[in-house]
């Protein structure tokens, strides 16, 4: 690369999504560094809002002891904030190595329209998997190391707890798998039409079936947990995978836990599960993610889109509840010159 060549790199603006104070994000600018050999840089597409995770880090709810283990992989910031978060991004590689170039990638970088990584950090999405629908890697790769955390086998009895979009996303894997039986709980009758979409048994907690063999967890509340225990079978699993971020949950140990030998076990994404971890990489989950996705089933979990420009003010609805979504897509615009793009756009409560 030659200097002049690096001299224009080095003045490439970027525009990034931060959250810089609790319930207040905005869009900055910031320059971007030249590609080095083994890097590229990217030009966004679509990022998606992982709603759960996300509010936690707008509302300043990530808990300072775990704030090092939380971090996102290209994060910017620390938490509270100012911090930029996100890990759903697809784009096109437009400078780098030649065998990236002109490839449609995920990456697990927030929310930006352009941005330089590491070409190691890239999964390349398969042609025939839509970039809009590739935003659901991360999603995916979560709920892919749930179910290689729990295990089911042939005949199994298994339920989800929490229809959002992890338990929706288990639930679509599990359906593929030879169970026994399969059911989709939540308290919101509403979510009967979403599990008849994803072709899953839908049941309210108050009637979903007992002694199942595995429980997972997605409800990310004290009463959805309880209900996972008594649901379980004796000797049964439970796969908790909610973050709760720093809210405090009572857990009643002295029913059927205890008496009935449970176990409860945590699934977070930030590494492999243990009983693949020894023979699968971060890299070989995110490449069996990304192919699952080749699936048209897995758009009803897209519902919804918004410019680059209204991202903050969609993170407050999405927060105050005046927005509802599984997955919203943010939509990035085709631009030759990022600098015409507006400088800041902010918004508070």
């Amino acid at each position: 690369m030659s200097n002049s060549q690096q001299q224009t790199h080095q003045q490439t603006a970027a525009t990034a999504y931060w959250t810089v104070g609790p319930e207040k994000g905005e869009l900055r600018r910031e320059v971007l560094p030249a590609p080095g050999p083994h890097e590229a840089l990217v030009r966004t597409l679509f990022s998606g809002i992982s709603k759960g995770t996300e509010l936690v880090v707008h509302n300043a709810r990530v808990p300072e002891c775990v704030a090092a283990e939380m971090a996102a992989p290209n994060q910017e910031g620390s938490f509270p904030g100012p911090v930029k978060f996100g890990y759903l991004s697809v784009g096109v590689v437009e400078e780098g190595p030649a065998e990236w170039l002109g490839k449609t990638v995920f990456c697990l970088y927030p929310h930006q329209d352009l941005y330089v990584v590491p070409v190691e950090s890239l999964t390349v999405v398969p042609e025939d998997v839509p970039a809009r629908r590739a935003v659901l890697t991360g999603t995916v790769e979560t709920a892919i190391n749930g179910l290689w955390e729990a295990g089911p086998r042939l005949g199994d009895r298994v339920t989800v707890i929490g229809a959002g979009l992890v338990g929706g996303m288990v639930a679509k894997l599990l359906s593929d798998f030879p169970l026994g039986r399969l059911q989709l709980v939540d308290v919101d009758p509403a979510k009967r039409a979403f599990a008849e979409t994803l072709g899953v048994d839908f049941s309210h907690p108050d009637d979903a079936l007992p002694d199942c063999d595995i429980v997972i967890h997605c409800s990310a509340s004290e009463a959805g947990l309880a209900r996972a225990l008594q649901l379980a079978g004796d000797d049964g699993d439970v796969i908790e995978m909610s973050w709760y971020a720093d809210r405090k949950v009572t857990v009643p140990l002295g029913e059927d836990f205890h008496a009935r030998r449970l176990s409860i076990r945590a699934s977070q994404v930030g590494v492999v599960a243990r009983a693949r971890r020894h023979r699968r990489t971060n890299a070989d989950r995110l490449r069996l993610a990304v192919s699952l996705l080749r699936d048209p089933g897995f758009d009803v979990f897209l519902t919804g889109s918004s410019p680059l420009a209204e991202l903050p003010d969609v993170v407050q609805q999405l927060s105050d509840g005046t927005r509802e979504a599984l997955c919203h897509v943010i939509e990035y615009p085709v631009s030759e010159d990022p600098a015409t793009e507006p400088a800041t756009t902010e918004a508070t409560r």
